[in-house]
């Protein structure tokens, strides 16, 4: 993660600017479980206050909507799907920063976000799940990725939420397994599996036992 003196903060304000951000940081990685977004969020916000070279509390929602609509590094117009996420990542942190009492008001409320139309989720189908699992070798690391596969295929929980899985997550009533796990933004949750073999992940050997 770059460090966050690279940001373009007023030399008398660094300090606390820089304080307020690790903070920030830090609570969204505890409260998400995703270092992906941490560091997603940490480019993005050193990308915005490094080309405003403004404390955030001098930021116009003017600005925020000509760097959230403006183009990257690449070169290429900004998806819908890019301008909502600047501008909820930007948000989130005034948010952050409006609990602390640092700053008094978030500019990204003045702003609208795009519509964004969600795709059709793909998958694979029966037959491509079989071919996988046919390739994955009866061994321990094997067994680790096919009871992987499987819980992901039978919950269809993100890959994040399925690595923190434990045995001790999992519990069986009659033909049913009931599972426990940690969604986005940190909320635990308990699902039942759909039909199917229930009792595969255990089987395969892969989930790790809890210490």
């Amino acid at each position: 993660m770059t460090h966050a003196t690279t940001l373009a903060f007023p030399q008398e304000n660094l300090i606390g600017w820089e304080r307020a951000l690790y903070a920030f940081l830090v609570e969204k990685e505890r409260r998400s479980g995703s270092l992906r977004t941490v560091e997603g969020y940490s480019r993005m916000l050193q990308d915005f206050f490094g080309r405003v070279g403004k404390a955030p509390d001098k930021v116009t929602a003017q600005e925020i909507f000509i760097w959230a609509h403006g183009r990257g590094l690449s070169g290429k117009d900004p998806s819908s799907v890019t301008i909502g996420a600047r501008m909820a990542c930007l948000s989130s942190f005034f948010h952050f920063l409006i609990r602390m009492d640092i700053v008094a008001t978030n500019p990204c409320d003045k702003l609208e976000r795009p519509r964004v139309s969600t795709p059709p989720a793909r998958g694979l189908s029966a037959e491509e799940v079989r071919r996988l699992l046919a390739v994955i070798p009866e061994s321990p690391p094997g067994l680790r990725d096919r009871a992987i596969i499987l819980t992901l295929v039978l919950t269809g929980r993100r890959r994040a939420e399925v690595f923190r899985m434990s045995i001790g997550d999992l519990s069986f009533e009659n033909d049913t397994c009931f599972y426990c796990y940690r969604g986005k933004g940190g909320r635990p949750g308990v699902e039942s599996s759909p039909a199917g073999p229930r009792r595969a992940p255990v089987r395969a050997g892969g989930l790790r036992a809890q210490a």
